[in-house]
C-alpha cells in the first residue's frame, strides 16, 4: 500500500522541479504504477498552485491514442489542469525558459459555454455545452528527467502539461467534421506530424465526453468558459530553440508559435 508520505514526497519532487526548472527521477519509484496515486499527487500540487495564485482555466486530455495507451499499459486517457499562465497568443514567441523538455502536439480545442455537472453526461448534452472550436498546439513538457515516464509519472506530473496556443478562426461546432479533419504540423516549413480527428479516441468529442464525466465524478466539474484540449491528432514533435511551428487542421483553422532562440 502506498503511504501518504510517499504521495507527498512525489508531489514535492515534481513541485520543486517545476519551480526550479530542474528535473527529478521518475515518481513511480515512490508511488508505483497506480493511476489513482498519480491523481492524488496531481491534486496536492493543484491545490498548492491555486493557493499560490494560479488560476484554473480548463483541462487537457492525454493518452488519447490507442498506441500510446498500449505503450503505457492503460485502457483510458488521463487529464491535467490548464492554468491561465500556460496560454500564449497565436503567433507568439515562447520563451525557452518557460518550457521543460518541450514537444509539440496539434489538437482540437473546445471552449465550453455551459457548466457540465453530471457524471452521466450524454453526448448531446456535451454538444450543447460547447460554445466554439479552435485549433491548438500544446507544448507538452516533463519534470521527469529524460521523459522516463510511465502512467503514474505522467498523471502525477499534471499529465505532462506545459503550455498551449489557441489559433483561429473561432468556429461553432455545427457543421464541422471533427472525425475526418486532417492535420499537418510543420516545423520551420517541414512537415513533422500528420493525423486526423479519428486518431483522438475515434472523435475528439469522445475524449471531451470522457473528461466531462471524469471531472464530475471527481467533484471538480467542467465550467462555462473552460478550455478543453481534446488530445493529439498525430505524433508529438521535438522542439528546439529557434523553431517555428504551424499546424493546419482541415475545416478548423491554423495556429502558429515559435520557440525563442535563447
Amino acid at each position: 500500500m502506498i503511504s501518504r508520505d510517499e504521495i507527498q514526497k512525489a508531489a514535492d519532487a515534481l513541485f520543486n522541479a517545476h519551480a526550479g526548472q530542474t528535473y527529478c527521477a521518475p515518481v513511480r519509484d515512490l508511488i508505483g504504477l497506480d493511476p489513482q496515486a498519480g491523481y492524488e499527487v496531481q491534486a496536492i500540487n493543484t491545490a498548492r498552485w491555486v493557493s499560490a495564485g494560479r488560476r484554473i482555466v480548463g483541462r487537457k486530455i492525454g493518452l488519447t491514442s490507442a498506441a500510446v495507451q498500449n505503450q503505457l499499459g492503460v485502457d483510458q486517457p488521463d487529464f491535467g489542469v490548464l492554468y491561465a499562465d500556460m496560454e500564449y497568443c497565436d503567433g507568439d514567441e515562447i520563451p525557452l525558459s518557460a518550457t521543460q523538455q518541450p514537444k509539440a502536439e496539434a489538437e482540437i480545442a473546445v471552449i465550453l459555454g455551459r457548466d457540465i455537472n453530471a457524471q452521466d453526461t450524454t453526448p448531446s448534452e456535451l454538444i450543447r455545452a460547447i460554445d466554439h472550436v479552435v485549433p491548438a498546439i500544446e507544448i507538452v513538457g516533463s519534470r521527469i528527467k529524460d521523459w522516463d515516464i510511465r502512467i503514474s509519472d505522467t498523471i502525477a506530473d499534471n499529465a505532462s502539461s506545459g503550455l498551449y496556443v489557441l489559433g483561429g478562426p473561432v468556429r461553432a461546432l455545427h457543421g464541422l467534421d471533427l472525425v475526418n479533419a486532417g492535420m499537418v504540423m510543420k516545423c520551420n516549413g517541414r512537415p513533422v506530424s500528420y493525423g486526423a480527428g479519428i486518431a483522438c479516441l475515434g472523435n475528439p468529442l469522445n475524449a471531451a465526453l470522457w473528461l466531462a464525466r471524469k471531472c464530475a465524478e471527481l467533484g471538480a466539474p467542467l465550467k462555462a468558459g473552460d478550455v478543453v484540449l481534446t488530445g493529439a491528432l498525430g505524433p508529438m514533435a521535438s522542439m528546439e530553440p529557434g523553431d517555428l511551428f504551424e499546424a493546419d487542421i482541415e475545416g478548423i483553422g491554423s495556429v502558429r508559435l515559435a520557440i525563442a532562440a535563447k
